[in-house]
């Protein structure tokens, strides 16, 4: 591997062709692999010693291209009408219309005309940068069975009230899913699945053609897409959903779904098998989401049976280099953190509070696991939420001596409308078809697969990379050089380092002496020289916004630091490091006017005054706007007030949100 400081001395020269930095086509009857993309990455914990990377591709070099990195947008978490659970709700955008709507273009939503086309146009204010297409695939050739007039299955009773849609055609086909192991309807797939198999496989490559007709391979690199799926293991009805995105049209010919492999481990280890160690160019990662719907079971220590120390850090080693990253925000909730854990230190944290999709007081699974949380039911885990879930993961480090949970953020719309990166809380039309395509519905309780009032737009990915190619962005994705918003483009820097000059917020070349004299976000702090305390430098820029839309000034930002005392007792803390934690500025929801002021950009480099060398630590920063008008706010003023239902005027029910942004970590490991 190229080592760091080579890597950092080219950035901070400002070469682009520096190596390991600048791209390179592969040699002739090379694989292409870079340092960050192969089965070489991460062979001892899951970690990247740098960030070089090369094109594993034939394309065009980007002719436009930052050494220093720039900041892309994107959303690698969306659904056509490919999914059970947005055809069952009448949606019926195609692949192809879903990348178009990510650069630009407009799709039709539910209600459908007598045509069968959709009455709701939509469109982005901004295009993305980025994106993928995560069709569940589990029930793919279920849903092109009962939908393809002369198919074999086309006409059995099953098809046909799958077609008829609603809650009860989508529940249908999604119960299967929850079973050990989750099964299929032999009037539609045969007595063996192939069927359902065969059809599936035909899907996967309609996914793979349409991720790789929106890909932009010229030199004007305007925009990437990725060839992507959902693994959808829900057993016992709690949620343990993978998205798998592949950095190339490399792929399986039939990659894993929970038929194939029902956990987790089964997962990682198909996908190793025929993707990362095939020898065919492949490279992958997966996603996990939606703790919050898991009852402790996504972020369990599930480690496939082995016992042994050496099997178990085998398992964790697997773990760490497929899922580098966590979805930490999407239309279900935010997954950071939650109050509520009588066991969890410096709890509580106000901020925590933001879209939760439930509330304390509820069961707590200790350090158990439950059932049902994918439709709100069992107990909740501490292990649900990210800030937890990082602190488990420097235990097992402690122990194993591999970090499973070294994950980086992001955040997604997980739009079952085929609308990528449609996060604005003015206008929102929904997420889910016909459950959501009114305001009346929105404010409801939802359906028994979707959830009305508690859900929210969604997120954005972002991404600092040096151009916008699939091998730059996976590569920053990989190295965990991410970050997560709940809609706004909040931009988010974050270097740490030992020796950061205190004026460094007055610098203009802020980014290459971050990276020269430091690791950016989801990095590695380098050992400590000596007795000195490590520095941090955070840049964080207000979303601008549009001329139609203007975005919203920041209130304060945050470092979230957690760590693990001697005997192995896990802590965190919260500190202010720059803008206003007290806030003059408001809104109120009645009109969503607002009221006071903000920052349009805040920084600080910010010394740990509590920094132990000899503990293992992580922090990340969260970064907050000022209060403005949640969707909900927006809909309830939409409608006559006789006709407002009961939120509307509920004074439990907050319609006043915080929109954020959250850093991947950086760790330390004495």
């Amino acid at each position: 591997m190229i080592k760091r400081a080579v890597v950092v001395a080219c950035l901070a020269s400002g070469l682009v062709a520096c190596e390991g930095n600048g791209p390179r086509p592969p040699a002739d009857g090379a694989d292409g692999e870079g340092d960050d993309g192969g089965a070489d990455v991460a062979a001892d914990d899951g970690r990247d010693d740098d960030g070089g990377w090369e094109y594993t591709e034939e394309r065009e070099p980007c002719g436009d291209r930052d050494p220093l990195r720039r900041v892309y947008w994107g959303d690698l978490h969306s659904h056509s009408r490919l999914s059970f659970d947005a055809y069952g709700y009448d949606l019926r955008v195609t692949p192809d219309e879903v990348y178009a709507f990510a650069r630009g273009g407009e799709v039709r939503l539910p209600p459908l005309d007598a045509g069968g086309a959709g009455t709701r146009v939509v469109r982005l204010d901004r295009p993305l940068d980025f994106a993928a297409l995560t069709d569940h695939l589990d029930l793919a050739g279920e849903v092109r069975l009962c939908t393809t007039p002369g198919s074999a299955a086309y006409d059995t009773a099953e098809c046909t009230a799958f077609r008829a849609g609603g809650e009860d055609a989508v529940a249908g086909l999604g119960i299967l899913l929850a079973g050990s192991p989750p099964r299929r309807i032999a009037a539609i797939c045969g007595a063996d699945g192939a069927t359902c198999a065969t059809a599936a496989a035909e899907v996967w490559g309609e996914l793979r053609d349409a991720a790789e007709a929106a890909y932009d391979r010229t030199a004007a690199c305007t925009f990437v897409s990725f060839v992507a799926y959902e693994y959808t293991a829900t057993p016992m009805v709690s949620n343990l959903h993978r998205l798998v995105v592949f950095r190339t049209a490399a792929v399986p010919g039939r990659p894993p779904t929970v038929f194939e492999q029902p956990t987790p481990p089964g997962l990682w280890t198909e996908l190793a098998a025929t993707c990362l160690d095939a020898g065919i160019g492949c490279d992958a990662i997966s996603i996990p989401h939606n703790s919050n719907w898991s009852n402790g079971r996504l972020f369990a220590l599930d480690y496939g049976g082995a016992v042994a120390p050496a099997e178990q850090r085998a398992v964790a080693t697997l773990r760490a280099r497929l899922e580098p990253i966590f979805e930490i925000f999407q239309h279900k909730g935010n997954q950071e953190c939650s109050n509520g854990f009588a066991a969890v230190p410096g709890l509580p944290d106000p901020t925590c509070d933001f879209e939760q999709i439930r509330v304390p007081p509820f069961e707590d699974c200790g350090d158990g696991v439950g059932s049902g949380g994918v439709i709100l039911r069992g107990c909740v885990s501490a292990l649900d939420f990210a800030r937890n879930v990082l602190k488990a993961g420097m235990q097992e480090e402690e122990r194993l001596g591999v970090n499973p949970y070294r994950l980086g953020f992001l955040a997604a719309t997980d739009t079952h409308n085929g609308t990528p990166g449609l996060v604005a809380e003015a206008g929102f039309p929904g997420h889910v078809g016909l459950v959501d395509d009114t305001a009346p519905k929105r404010l409801g309780d939802g359906t028994v697969t979707h959830d009305g009032l508690i859900n929210n737009p969604g997120g954005l990915a972002a991404v600092w990379a040096e151009e916008r190619s699939r091998d730059a962005i996976f590569g920053a994705i990989r190295r965990r050089e991410t970050f997560a918003t709940t809609g706004p483009r909040i931009v988010v820097r974050f270097f740490a380092g030992w020796d950061y000059p205190a004026n460094l917020c007055d610098h203009e070349d802020l980014p290459a002496v971050g990276y020269a004299q430091g690791v950016p976000m989801g990095g590695d702090l380098p050992p400590s020289p000596g007795a000195a305390t490590p520095r941090f430098v955070v840049r964080v820029e207000a979303d601008p916004g549009t001329a139609d839309a203007p975005g919203n000034p920041l209130q304060r930002v945050q470092i979230v630091k957690g760590w693990i005392d001697a005997d192995g007792t896990t802590h965190e803390r919260v500190f202010d490091v720059a803008g206003d934690p007290d806030g003059a500025a408001d809104v109120d929801p009645a009109t969503c006017e607002r009221s006071g002021t903000g920052h349009d950009s805040l920084c600080a480099v910010w010394t740990d005054p509590e920094f132990d060398a000899s503990a293992r630590a992580f922090w990340y920063v969260r970064a907050l706007e000022v209060p403005t008008c949640r969707w909900s706010a927006r809909d309830c003023l939409s409608l006559d007030p006789a006709d407002r239902p009961a939120p509307c005027t509920d004074p439990a029910v907050s319609h006043v949100i915080r929109e954020r942004a959250w850093s991947s970590p950086v760790w330390y490991v004495p």
